[in-house]
This record gives structure tokens, C-alpha cells and sequence, in this order.
């Protein structure tokens, strides 16, 4: 007798028995009724008969026959989910944590659930779908399928037979002495070996091992020789096996969808009206007099467990590809992205972070689940992948910064963290709040986590909260001199960054100048011992400048205000309106100075980078602020704040010393921005510059879609970007010349750059060098700072 066959057969008489009945769900009445209750069905009649005989009492209270119908059904499918509820209120039971009545009922515990209108409404009954788990430390992934099987717990695996134990119905093979006289097969032989073992159709292992027994030995051995055994003949495997047929797939009913997202969405509120709760008293409750066991903590993770597993079946049945447009909507119009990382994960890590260091291994625990979780979303719900990139990124972040002991994992987690925010800010370049994390990320690199904050607030959607966070870098630096910060950062990076948060925060005015000299006096000698090294601190630098001239985002700077107003313009918020309004708007003093001192700082660097003729070192700083000055000269109100400082006869000369290698002049006087292949390969700054008010008119819609270009690649300095910049720079001179002539001219018939007669002055004796003159001269040792 094949004992696990009727083991199965046992256990699935006992599943069909206990399906077959329900309790009445009245606290008053507890009897058993024999239905067949099954996910999103209507009411039984043996269930209403009940109510209407036993329960007359209540129903006499309503006084409609849509409100008794209502009642029996709010009935049903509280009967219907009892053992969800039930499962989940002996998890949480065992480990201290108790559910009222009102969760069972379906309340939200303080959560306002938006009502559902249409022609889908999701109802607040109970789910009546996968049952909440009740084992401590499960971790089995939610399946990719959305086929539900009700409330049944899955059936315990029968007793497995032990391995020592001897039995004769599946040994491979005869352990009977062997007989006198025999003889040992060989390929040769068209005989089988004695006694073999009766063929098993459904024992896979012999099936296999028989097959590859058969084809060593030839077919016409096969069956023109007679087995010299006392053992059954040998069967041929192909001609008795039977191949196992595909399993029939049904498809699902618009009906059958909409009750499957009903039934998931209600036991959802259910699972996240408790996690409300219990995150809401655990933060309120004082750590030390509540302080939390290891069983406690693995109860509380198994909860917010269920509710992404919970959302994860909710996104399936919600986007599944026979779904209607309507049921697709569903997930943006109740925000359950946001629902989920709110009340699922980020409420859940604040608590644990809170409790640090006694919740250390409970939330890496959690956090690894949490990040295979987005991970899967992220490939099976493509909907919605924005917000799990930077949902991933947020688990990187706190991932990294409880990482103290091994530098190493701190690292890895902080690349993974920036991979997963630079991905997102590629998809959503004008989001500000992407770019402050990736300043969080980028310490202790001052000089870029300047760039990121700036960045954060001079783009068409500012983080306002990064005025706050970007103190956390300048008070520091604010708080000391310089002598005694050059052991973590050069001289030259700690100066700018000063000058910086002091023009930023309007605090120590007094040290301004001294912090901008020490930036500028050993800024050429800086450029000339990086060499390449300042390609990425020379975009750096000059985008973090222009920042600065627009007043960090200050809503009073002139220069700020035309850029956001042409931002805006396209937007459905925007009101012709408001432009007078803001041209009505006086700019405060303290305005007016953070501008001029924002500016000469501006013009003080580019005249000292500028100098160096033919460095294809500095073209990414040229080309980063050449095109913030074009944007600027195609607004000549804003142009007047900047113009009568800049060095435009230091521009020409410039231009001039690249335009002698030009050998494709229409190139650089077209309207279109010069590119050597197709699709285009931007540059790193032109990633940089990605997204900034001045920027996006410069670039064409297609300009950053090239699928050929890795994320490793982006900022990837190749070879023959030198030629490529210079006539991005060229081209950028042309293009200041054609809408600002009275600053900057081009003449087309000589291929000379000049300047109106009232900037045409004397630069002193700076005299041009030749290209050959600027080949780079390998690296220079950095200078030992004695002891």
C-alpha cells in the first residue's frame, strides 16, 4: 500500500470537510452551518435561512429590504474570513500584542481609508483570500501567481521514511546473494542483468535511469534477445512512457479579477489598520519600560511581513494583463505605493531605528526582506518604477548608515544606494529631493555634496528641506580655520566651500574675502598639478558658482525668479498673472549683496580658469558656465546683474586659441548642438547639468535617451571628448554672439570671436599659448605639506 498516496487522499477529506461550513459570525451565536463558502461568493441560502430564523430580532431593526440584504452580507463575509483573522490574532496573542473586536470587524484604527466610487468599489469586508501568517521567522516570497485557495492553511508534508530503514519496494537493486555461476553483464550482451526492478511510470529517478540503460544497448539486441533472468522482461521506455501534459490554464473573468482585488484589498486594510496601531503605541511608548523581546520583535516583522505580501498580491490581481483599465487605475488612485512604504516599511525602520543598538539585527533582518521585496516589485509591477528605484535607494541609504563595524559593507551599500538614486533622477531629472540624497551620499567628498545640494534647489521641482540639511556641511567647516581642516580636505576645496556657506547663510561676512583669496591664489597651480583629475571638479565648481548666482533657489533673486517663471511657463499651474506679481517683489538687501558677492565670485574664477589657453583640462568648466551665460543673455533684464563684470574680452581670446584646430566650421555655427555620432553621447557635465532651470532649453528631447551608454559609463572620461567639447564650446560662443552682440561677437567670414568696443580692454600681459604649447606634461607630484 503506498502509504503517502492515502496520506494526501486523508488529508485532503479533511481540508473538504472543514470547507464545507462556517460559523455564525454574532458574538451571541456560534453554530455551525453546512455550506460551500468560497472567495468573493454570495451568500448561501442555508446562511440566510439561519439569520432570518435564528437572528429574527436584528434583522427587525432595519427597516428596508436593501438594508437587510446589506446586513447578511456583512455577515457572510465576516463568517467567511474568521480564520484569517483568527491566524493573526493568535500570532500577535503569543508574543504580547492583542487585536480589539474592532480590527476584526474591519476598523482602521485612526486610518482614513478614501472612500470608492465607480463602477469597481473595493468593500471594507474581511479578506477572503491568502492567510495571514502565523509562523515566527517564515520567509517564503510571496508566489508571482494570483490564484487564491481561501483561507486553508497549507497541509503539513506526510512523515518522511527514514534513510537507514530497509525497504524492498524501492532499493535500486537486489541485495539476494548472488547466484553461483553467474555472470556480469556487459554492453556487449543482449541480456539484462537478474532480477531487475519493475518499472515505476511515476518514479522519475527510475525513469531516467532506465532510459540511459536503454539507449546503450542496441534496439535489435533489444528485442531479438530473451532476458536470462527470473525477473519480469524488460520493458521498452519508448514505447511505455507517458509524457506529462501542460497544465491547463484557465483564464480569469473581469467578475472573478474585480472579487480577487475586493477580498486582497480588504484583508489589506485589515493587516494595515494593526500595523498603524501597533507602530503608533510602540513609538508613543517609553523604550526602556517597554522594551521589546526577541519573539516580540520577530511578531512585529512578521506583521509588516503580511502587509507586503499583502500590497505584493495587490499590485498582481490589480495589474494583471486581462485587467480593465479601471481595476489598473485602482493602485494610483488609493496611493498604495505610498501606503506601503509609509505604513509597511518606513514606520516599521524608524521604529527600530529608534531603538538602536538593541534592535540591530531585528532591522537588518527587516531591511534585507524589505529590499527583496521592492526588488521583486520592481520587476514584476513595471507600473510603478519610479517610486520602487528610489524606494530601493532609501533601503540602501539606512542600510548604510547603521553599518559601523565593516567599512567595506558601508561602502558596498553606498554605491548600491547612489546606483539606485542616480537611476531615478535619469528618469525624474527635475526632481530636487533625488539629488539631496545623493548629497547625503556623497560625503566626505565636500566639493561634490556642494554640487548635489545646490543642484537640489535651482531645479523646476526644489527640495526646500535641503536649506536645512546643507548646514550640516557648512557649519562644520564654518566652525574652524583652515589649518586645521586640510588633513581631510585640500585647501583649495575647503576655501570654495567656506566662501559658499558663508554667502549661503549671511553669517561671518567678515571672513568672506579672506576664504575667497585663499580659493583663487592657488587655484591655477591647483588646475596645472590635477590635470584630468580637475575634469570632474572643474563642472563641479562651475555649476555650484551659477547655483550661487541664482541665489541658492531664493524666490527674491531676480535672476532666480525669469528662470523659474520660463521653467513654469509650459506647466498647467502657470498664470500669466504672476509675473507682475513677481516683478513687483522688491529684493531685499541682504539679496542684493549675496548677488554681487555670488557674482564676483563667478567672474573671479572664470578669469583665472579661463587664462589657462588650450588646457582641454578646463573645457568642462567652460562648457558648464558658458552655457548658464547663454541661457542668461536670452533674458536682458537678468543679463544686467552680470554682464558689466564678466570678462568678455577674456571669452574672446579664449574662443579664438580653440577655433585655430576647428576644422568642420559648420559644426559649430549650426543651430543644432554639435555631435560626432547617433544617437548622441553626452558628456558628464551634461549629465550634471541634467535638469537645472538654465539647462533643460539647451539640450534636445532626445539628447539623453541613448540605451547604448551603461550607468557606469556616463561619467566615463574617453579620449576623444577633447575635440568633442571644443566645439560644444565653440558652438556656445556662436550661439552667446547671435542673441548678445552688444557683449560678445562672431564674424563668420574670418572665424574670429571679438567684443563690443566698451569690453574691448586690456587683459595685461597673459599672452596666448599654442596647442602644441598646452600637451599635458604627465602628472605633477602634489606639493608635501612639511611637518
Amino acid at each position: 500500500m503506498d502509504f503517502s498516496k492515502k496520506w494526501n487522499e486523508h488529508l485532503r477529506r479533511q481540508t473538504r470537510k472543514s470547507s464545507d461550513s462556517v460559523k455564525c459570525p454574532l458574538p451571541d451565536c456560534s453554530q455551525e452551518i453546512q455550506v460551500a463558502a468560497g472567495p468573493g461568493s454570495p451568500p448561501a441560502p442555508a446562511f440566510i435561512q439561519h439569520l432570518q430564523s435564528t437572528h429574527s430580532k436584528q434583522l427587525r431593526d432595519f427597516t428596508t429590504e436593501k438594508e437587510k440584504t446589506a446586513w447578511i452580507q456583512k455577515q457572510w463575509t465576516t463568517a467567511t474570513s474568521t480564520e484569517r483573522f483568527v491566524a493573526l490574532q493568535i500570532e500577535l496573542t503569543i508574543h504580547g500584542f492583542q487585536m480589539t473586536d474592532q480590527d476584526h470587524r474591519g476598523g482602521n484604527s485612526g486610518q482614513t481609508t478614501p472612500p470608492t466610487r465607480g463602477s469597481i468599489e473595493l468593500a471594507s469586508r474581511p479578506a477572503t483570500s491568502t492567510q495571514v501568517e502565523s509562523q515566527v521567522g517564515r520567509g517564503n516570497s510571496p508566489s508571482p501567481s494570483i490564484k487564491r485557495t481561501g483561507s486553508r492553511s497549507r497541509s503539513p508534508s506526510p512523515p518522511k521514511r527514514s534513510k537507514a530503514r530497509h525497504n524492498s519496494d524501492t532499493t535500486d537493486y537486489d541485495r539476494r546473494p548472488p547466484v553461483k555461476g553467474g555472470k556480469l553483464w556487459s554492453p556487449d550482451d543482449g541480456t539484462v542483468a537478474a532480477n531487475p526492478r519493475p518499472f515505476d511510470k511515476s518514479n522519475v529517478a527510475t525513469s531516467q535511469r532506465l532510459r540511459l540503460a536503454a539507449t546503450s544497448i542496441p534496439k535489435s539486441s533489444r528485442h531479438s534477445q530473451q532476458p536470462q533472468s527470473r525477473g519480469p522482461p524488460f520493458f521498452d521506455i519508448d514505447e511505455t512512457t507517458e509524457l506529462l501534459k501542460q497544465p491547463e490554464t484557465r483564464p480569469i473573468s473581469q467578475e472573478q479579477l474585480i472579487a480577487e482585488v475586493k477580498g486582497i484589498y480588504a484583508g489589506l486594510v485589515m493587516v494595515e489598520s494593526k500595523c498603524i496601531e501597533v507602530d503608533n503605541l510602540q513609538s508613543q511608548s517609553n523604550e526602556t519600560i517597554n522594551k521589546l523581546n526577541n519573539e516580540q520583535w520577530q511578531a512585529l516583522i512578521a506583521l509588516h511581513r503580511t502587509l507586503l505580501h499583502e500590497h505584493h498580491d495587490f499590485f498582481l490581481a490589480s495589474q494583471h494583463p486581462s485587467a480593465s483599465l479601471a481595476l489598473r487605475r485602482l493602485a494610483a488612485k488609493y496611493a498604495m505605493p505610498a501606503r506601503m512604504w509609509r505604513h509597511g516599511i518606513h514606520s516599521f525602520l524608524e521604529l527600530l531605528r529608534h531603538r538602536l543598538p538593541a534592535s540591530l539585527e531585528h532591522m537588518l533582518m527587516f531591511i534585507y526582506m524589505a529590499y527583496s521585496m521592492m526588488a521583486l516589485l520592481y520587476e514584476t509591477v513595471p507600473a510603478f518604477e519610479d517610486t520602487w528605484i528610489e524606494c530601493l535607494g532609501d533601503l540602501g541609504r539606512y542600510r548604510m548608515a547603521i553599518e559601523d563595524d565593516d567599512m567595506r559593507d558601508r561602502e558596498i551599500w553606498t554605491a548600491v544606494s547612489r546606483h539606485w538614486y542616480s537611476k531615478a533622477s535619469d528618469k525624474a531629472p527635475t526632481t530636487g529631493r533625488l539629488y539631496h540624497h545623493l548629497a547625503i551620499l556623497a560625503r566626505p567628498n565636500a566639493l561634490q555634496q556642494l554640487y548635489y545640494y545646490t543642484k537640489s534647489l535651482c531645479v523646476t521641482i526644489p527640495f526646500l528641506a535641503a536649506r536645512e540639511s546643507i548646514m550640516t556641511l557648512f557649519d562644520p567647516i564654518m566652525a574652524v580655520a583652515p589649518n586645521q581642516y586640510q588633513a581631510r580636505l585640500p585647501s583649495v576645496d575647503f576655501s570654495f566651500t567656506k566662501a559658499h556657506g558663508i554667502m549661503f547663510s549671511g553669517k561671518q561676512q567678515d571672513k568672506l574675502q579672506s576664504c575667497v583669496d585663499a580659493f583663487l591664489q592657488p587655484l591655477d597651480s591647483y588646475i596645472a598639478r590635477s590635470t584630468k583629475r580637475f575634469l570632474e571638479p572643474g563642472y563641479h565648481i562651475a555649476i555650484s558658482n551659477c547655483c550661487s548666482v541664482v541665489g541658492y533657489g531664493d524666490s527674491f533673486n531676480p535672476i532666480y525668479k525669469v528662470f523659474h517663471r520660463h521653467s513654469i511657463r509650459d506647466t498647467p499651474d502657470y498664470s500669466p498673472d504672476d509675473e507682475g506679481h513677481w516683478d513687483q517683489v522688491d529684493m531685499p538687501n541682504a539679496t542684493q549683496k549675496q548677488l554681487d558677492d555670488t557674482v564676483s565670485l563667478l567672474t573671479q574664477t572664470y578669469d583665472i580658469v579661463a587664462r589657462r589657453f588650450g588646457d582641454p583640462n578646463i573645457l568642462p568648466y567652460l562648457n558648464s558656465t558658458l552655457t548658464f551665460i547663454y541661457h542668461l543673455c536670452c533674458f536682458p533684464t537678468a543679463m544686467t546683474h552680470l554682464a558689466p563684470k564678466f570678462p568678455w574680452k577674456l571669452t574672446a581670446m579664449t574662443l579664438n586659441t580653440l577655433i585655430d584646430s576647428c576644422k568642420d566650421y559648420g559644426r559649430i555655427e549650426g543651430d543644432s548642438i554639435p555631435q560626432s555620432e547617433s544617437p548622441a553621447r553626452p558628456f558628464p557635465e551634461d549629465y550634471a547639468m541634467r535638469g537645472l532651470l538654465w539647462s533643460e532649453s539647451i539640450y534636445p528631447s532626445d539628447w539623453f535617451v541613448n540605451d547604448k551608454i551603461n550607468d557606469d559609463e556616463k561619467y566615463f572620461e574617453a579620449a576623444s571628448l577633447a575635440e568633442e567639447r571644443r566645439d560644444r564650446v565653440l558652438w556656445l560662443g556662436c550661439k552667446i554672439a547671435s542673441v548678445a552682440e552688444e557683449y560678445l561677437q562672431y564674424n563668420d567670414q574670418t572665424h574670429k570671436f571679438g567684443v563690443s568696443p566698451d569690453y574691448d580692454i586690456d587683459l595685461g600681459t597673459t599672452t596666448p599659448l599654442t596647442p602644441a604649447d598646452s600637451i599635458e606634461m604627465g602628472e605633477l607630484p602634489d606639493a608635501v605639506t612639511p611637518a
